[in-house]
């Protein structure tokens, strides 16, 4: 079972930037389509960014050009790059890993505990 652990949350303000790290184990990130998706109270939690199998690769329109995801094999690690961060990226960041239709529908039952951004204007 795969197993993820979302570190790098933290304040910053409007402009700023900011590293997430999702840690993969009990599974071979080479193989594995990933996402990194966010969650603000009362809404649903979205996909962010993905990255298939393949290296394909999906942004929401919201952060497309500011937001890069990539993989480090050698570490087994998912990373988000954010950069011109705006308050309306507040939010509790998460990763998971599966199916590449999984990913873009967010259609995981099982979560970790994310990683919490704060941009302040």
């Amino acid at each position: 079972q795969v197993h993820l652990v979302e570190s790098g949350g933290d304040s910053v303000q409007t402009g700023g930037s900011l590293r997430l790290s999702c840690e993969v184990s009990g599974g071979i990130l080479g193989i594995l389509s990933v996402g990194w998706f966010r969650q603000v109270p009362g809404k649903q939690r979205v996909l962010v960014a993905a990255s298939s199998s393949t290296a394909l690769t999906k942004y929401a329109d919201s952060v497309k050009g500011r937001f890069t995801i990539s993989k480090d094999l050698a570490k087994n690690t998912v990373y988000l790059q954010m950069n011109r961060l705006t308050p309306e990226d507040t939010a509790v960041y998460y990763c998971n890993a599966g199916p590449y239709d999984a990913i873009l529908q967010a259609r995981f039952t099982s979560w970790g505990q994310g990683t919490r951004v704060t941009v302040s204007s």
